[in-house]
């Protein structure tokens, strides 16, 4: 903590030099997917704060600074027979990262989204100070308003997480269906029973797969997804699986779901020139960097000509409207295939105010992320406002972190904006993060 103290300080006096340009963080990874206009910013080096610094685990919490990454967080909980109440998919997601976005997992219904997991943060805020805030302390708006504001009222410099006890393993039970309607009505019934994780793939119109977890102490054999066996390839192969706690944790993050067939990953004999220790999200990261960095995915788009947009984004949507949104996503937009993962809101969901849930509500979030192209040029964005306004018809929410393109009026009814207002007016007054709206649909 003293450590953590030193750091902080540091970064104080280094937000007091005043300089040009709104303000942005010096970090080594991201997860958004959308790409920034240039601009002069005034960079804070926040990578220094990557430590775990207390866990308590007959308190039920970890404490760990914002940069910390959720790979090294799960790994310093496991050690002592727990983990995060909630560990988003990705090893490079942090834990300042998923609080200031929106983190999700298979046991979010049970806990909720990462946000609903915490106890307390530092936020550094736009008026160059370091608040505490609690659901119930003076600063309470800022710890419900902290959610889906990525990075524009403030920076998280110290989390305190929830944390659940663990077991040695996972039983894995995969079950299949060819109807939706039949599908999320297993999911609902799962998300009543005793096991400990729920998620699912939609693969097609006619091919769903449920997948439920729960720890064992022990089993008759582990399964191992983390180099030539591919993990969502299984879920459709077996009904009954093992894995370690650790490898269940990380299952998605070796193919990035699936993603890495993008580079070529899931080819037998570039995926063993990429090794065991090359293969997962972080790598894929650096691939997908380099090429939005030097354009030759958008160079090959302009030479074929006609339309490519990429569709990558999470959606929350109402179980009672969960088979209306993949009947229609399916109709529409034909990516496949699409991860489902249920979450129940909590009590305190609707307080959370730029992305308010309706409290006790079981939503289903959807995850899909590829490109589309088709032979004729279409309007820009144009499949991902078919998705906002279906979203917004069935009475979902999307994630922010990748590509929107609502209107100035439309985004602030659904994200909270008089909230906002007030929160920038206290914590931002001179406005030296940017506006959410400018960051994450104008992309400024």
């Amino acid at each position: 903590m003293n450590g953590y103290a030193e750091r902080r300080d540091r970064l104080l006096a280094a937000f007091a030099v005043r300089g040009r340009g709104p303000i942005g963080l010096a970090k080594d990874t991201s997860n958004l997917f959308r790409d920034r206009a240039k601009a002069s910013k005034r960079l804070l080096d926040v990578r220094a704060f990557n430590h775990v610094l207390a866990l308590d685990n007959a308190g039920g919490w970890v404490e760990a600074e914002g940069m910390t990454s959720y790979e090294d967080l799960a790994a310093g909980t496991l050690a002592s027979g727990v983990m995060p109440a909630v560990v988003p998919q990705l090893k490079t997601i942090t834990l300042g990262g998923a609080a200031a976005g929106v983190g999700i997992e298979a046991s979010s219904f049970k806990y909720g989204l990462v946000h609903e997991s915490l106890l307390s943060m530092d936020v550094l805020t736009g008026d160059g100070r370091v608040r505490t805030c609690t659901p119930d302390n003076e600063h309470s708006d800022l710890f419900f308003g902290f959610p889906n504001s990525y990075g524009t009222l403030g920076y998280a410099l110290k989390l305190r997480a929830r944390t659940v006890r663990v077991k040695p393993s996972v039983e894995l039970r995969h079950r299949r269906f060819s109807d939706a309607q039949a599908f999320f009505g297993a999911m609902n019934e799962a998300c009543s029973t005793s096991v400990d994780f729920v998620d699912g793939v939609a693969f097609g119109r006619r091919d769903m797969v449920l997948n439920t977890g729960r720890f064992l102490d022990s089993t008759p054999y582990l399964s191992d997804y983390s180099f030539e066996k591919i993990f969502y390839r299984s879920i459709r192969e077996r009904e009954l699986d093992y894995l370690s706690t650790r490898d269940f944790i990380w299952r998605w993050d070796t193919d990035w779901f699936w993603c890495s067939k993008n580079v070529g990953a899931q080819v037998p004999w570039i995926r063993r020139l990429y090794g065991r220790e090359h293969l997962g999200s972080r790598t894929f990261q650096k691939v997908m960097r380099w090429n939005s960095r030097w354009g030759i995915t958008r160079l090959l788009d302009r030479i074929r000509g006609g339309h490519a947009e990429s569709v990558i984004q999470d959606v929350d949507i109402p179980l009672e409207n969960a088979a209306a949104f993949l009947d229609s996503f399916q109709r529409e937009i034909g990516i496949a295939p699409v991860w489902t993962c249920p979450i129940r809101a909590s009590a305190a969901a609707e307080r959370c105010s730029l992305y308010p849930m309706r409290a006790h509500q079981l939503y289903v979030n959807f995850g899909f992320w590829d490109v589309l192209r088709r032979p004729r040029p279409m309007p820009a964005g144009h499949f991902n406002r078919v998705i906002e306004r279906e979203v917004e018809r069935l009475g979902g929410i999307k994630s922010l972190y990748s590509e929107s393109y609502y209107s100035r009026e439309q985004f602030w009814r659904t994200y909270g904006g008089e909230a906002y207002r007030a929160l920038k007016a206290r914590y931002d007054p001179e406005g030296n993060f940017p506006d959410l709206y400018e960051k994450c649909v104008l992309r400024c």
